[in-house]
């Protein structure tokens, strides 16, 4: 999207359309939160991990860019017109694969099951696969603003399925 378009009026207010993308990306991240802190000190630090995984202190920031990403990509979407052909589509996936990141730190860190989180990430980079194909011809920025965030899944794919098989 141009930013002349960006600037065009959408169905909706400005402020509606930024709750709309800011406001469950938020809910998601804090969601996960939930589940992910208490257990990192306790039951993530005693399992055995592979290599390449980092510092516990690269996590944070990495997740708080990547959330700013997607809400800033879902916004572009949002301030489409509404009839525009597959905006719905994209945004319904979008909020799918945003559903499947927060599951995962439940499954992974709240179950404290390695194997299930395998299981919902690999639906989550199916999801967001399907964003970034839905977005981009809708938005190419709003595509590739995904792109970051689909390497990252891809590469904690690799630590949720090291830390599986180190610790079965």
């Amino acid at each position: 999207m141009s930013d002349a378009a960006l600037a065009r009026p959408a169905s909706g207010s400005l402020a509606f359309h930024a709750l709309a993308a800011i406001v469950p990306v938020a809910l998601a991240s804090a969601l996960g939160s939930l589940a992910t802190l208490p257990n990192i000190p306790t039951w993530y630090a005693g399992l055995v991990k592979p290599p390449l995984t980092p510092p516990n202190a690269v996590f944070g920031p990495t997740w708080t860019i990547l959330f700013v990403l997607m809400a800033y990509a879902a916004f572009r979407v949002w301030r489409l017109p509404a009839g525009t052909s597959g905006r719905g589509r994209a945004l319904a996936l979008f909020y799918g694969q945003l559903t499947l990141n927060a599951l995962w730190s439940w499954a992974f860190f709240g179950g404290r099951s390695p194997g299930l989180g395998l299981i919902v990430i690999a639906g989550m980079l199916v999801a967001i696969t399907l964003t970034i194909r839905a977005f981009a011809p809708l938005d190419r920025i709003a595509a590739w603003l995904l792109a970051p965030y689909l390497a990252w899944v891809s590469f904690a794919s690799y630590l949720n399925l090291g830390i599986w098989w180190l610790n079965r």
